[in-house]
C-alpha cells in the first residue's frame, strides 16, 4: 500500500543519502592500526544500534542507529572525554568541520582529550533519518516522525552507554549543537562536568522559528529537491552572516566571475554569486528531508521550565556580538538563569562581524576567549594515566 505523504511537498521524495566516501566507513577499532596521516580521520568509528526509541511526539521509532566517531584515547573514567555536538548540517566527524578548534594542539586537544562526535538523530551522515529504511522496507521519507532535541540527546546517551561512555569532562556545541549541550546538562547532569554552549540558549526565539519556516517553505514549493535545498540554504546563509561582513566582503561589487548587472538583468552582484555557490555545494551534500527534520527540532527547543538538578555541571555560554539568529542578550540571559539556580555559570561574548557563523569562522578567537574555562581540566590531566578505550 502506498503511504500517504505529509505536507504540501510538490516533488516526489526520493532517498538522497549524499555522503562523501569517508562517511561510509564503519569500523570500531584503530583505523589502519594507528592515526592516519590525515588528521581529520577518527581513530574509531561505529554505527551503534539502540533499538526502538520512544519520541516526545508519542511515536516509537524502530531500529534506531547512531554514527559515533572518536578521536584520541578515552580514559575508562571519562575524565578526558569531550563530547562535541555538531550544528544543523554537521556530522560525527568533528575534525571535518571544526579543525580550527579541535585536533592536536588545539583548544580541544586530541593529544590530551578524547573527542567524541555523534551524528544527530534525523541527520543524514550515518544516523537514522528520513533516508533510513522504515520497518516496511521503504525509506521513511516524508513519514519520518517529528524529533526533538531531547530525543536526540536520549538517543545519544543510549548509544554512548553501549560503548561504555558514562561520563564526560565536557559537552561542547554551537547552534543546534549548543542546544544539545544544554539538553545534555539538564537530562544527564551527573554525567556532564562542563557544558560549553556557543551561539545558543535555553530556547529558540520566534524570529528563529519564522526564519526556519521560510526556509522549509522554500524547500517544499521548489520544483526539485536540489533547487529547494539550495534556496533554503541561501535563506539560512543570510541568518548566519552579518550586514557588516557582507558589506566588507561584497559591498556592491559585480560578480567576481564576470558580468554587469547594470547592463544585463541575468548578471549578478558578487553577493548573489556567493549565495548561488553556497546553495550549490549544500545541495550536493545535504538530504532535504533531514534539513526539514532538524530545523523543526530547533523550533521545538524550549527548556526554560526544566529545573537544574543537583549535582549539576559548570556552564559556559558564549554569545556572538553580531549574531542576529541567536541574539547575544538571550545567551546572556540563559547564563544568568543558571547562575541564579546555583550553577557556576558564566557568560562570554565573542566580538566578531561574522555573525552566527563566527564560532566556525574564528576558532582561534573563540579559543582565546574560552581558554580559562578549560584550564583546570587540562591541569588535572597533565599527568595522564593510560586507560583502555571503552
Amino acid at each position: 500500500m502506498r503511504r500517504a505523504s505529509r505536507g504540501p511537498t510538490r516533488f516526489k521524495w526520493r532517498s538522497a543519502y549524499r555522503l562523501h566516501a569517508p562517511h561510509t566507513q564503519s569500523a570500531w577499532g584503530p583505523i589502519g592500526g594507528k592515526r592516519l596521516a590525515t588528521a581529520s580521520e577518527p581513530d574509531f568509528e561505529r554505527d551503534v544500534a539502540i533499538g526502538p526509541l520512544r519520541l516526545d511526539c508519542g511515536v516509537t521509532l524502530q531500529n534506531v542507529v547512531l554514527r559515533i566517531s572518536v578521536y584520541g584515547s578515552p580514559r575508562m573514567d571519562g575524565s578526558n572525554v569531550a563530547l562535541v555536538c555538531h550544528a544543523l548540517t554537521g556530522s560525527s566527524r568533528v575534525l571535518d568541520w571544526w579543525s580550527g578548534l579541535a585536533g592536536p594542539g588545539q583548544f580541544l586537544d586530541t593529544d590530551v582529550l578524547a573527542i567524541v562526535g555523534v551524528n544527530a538523530l534525523g541527520s543524514c551522515y550515518g544516523s537514522t533519518g528520513p533516508a533510513a529504511l522504515a520497518p516496511d522496507g521503504e525509506p521513511y521519507g516524508e513519514n519520518f516522525p517529528l524529533v526533538s532535541v531531547r530525543d536526540m540527546v536520549r538517543a545519544e546517551r543510549e548509544a554512548l552507554a553501549r560503548l561504555g561512555f558514562a561520563r564526560f569532562a565536557a559537552v561542547v556545541g554551537g547552534s543546534l549543537g549548543g542546544m544539545r549541550a544544554v539538553a545534555w546538562a539538564l537530562e544527564a547532569p551527573a554525567q556532564v562536568d562542563r557544558a560549553i554552549v556557543i551561539g545558543a540558549y535555553d530556547h529558540f526565539s520566534a524570529m528563529g522559528i519564522a526564519l526556519n519556516a521560510v526556509a522549509r517553505e522554500a524547500l517544499r514549493i521548489a520544483r526539485t529537491p536540489q533547487e529547494g535545498i539550495a534556496l533554503a540554504r541561501k535563506i539560512a546563509m543570510l541568518t548566519y552572516k552579518s550586514e557588516a561582513l557582507f558589506a566588507q566582503r561584497h559591498a556592491r561589487k559585480f560578480d567576481r566571475k564576470g558580468g554587469d548587472p547594470t547592463k544585463n538583468a541575468a548578471d549578478r552582484y558578487d553577493v548573489e554569486g556567493y549565495l548561488d555557490h553556497q546553495g550549490e555545494i549544500f545541495a550536493a551534500r545535504m538530504e532535504p528531508l533531514s534539513y526539514l527534520a532538524l530545523t523543526r527540532a530547533m523550533d521545538l527547543f524550549d527548556v526554560r521550565d526544566v529545573p537544574l538538578a543537583v549535582p549539576h555541571p559548570q556552564f559556559t555560554f558564549v554569545g556572538i556580538s553580531s549574531d542576529w539568529l541567536f541574539l547575544p542578550h538571550y545567551v546572556r540571559a540563559s547564563a544568568e538563569r543558571f547562575a541564579r539556580e546555583g550553577a557556576d555559570s558564566r557568560y562570554f561574548e565573542l566580538t566578531s562581524n561574522h555573525g552566527h557563523d563566527a564560532f566556525l569562522a574564528e576558532p582561534h578567537r573563540l579559543q582565546a576567549l574560552l581558554a580559562e574555562r578549560l584550564a583546570p581540566l587540562y591541569s588535572s590531566l597533565r599527568s595522564p594515566v593510560a586507560g583502555a578505550k571503552p
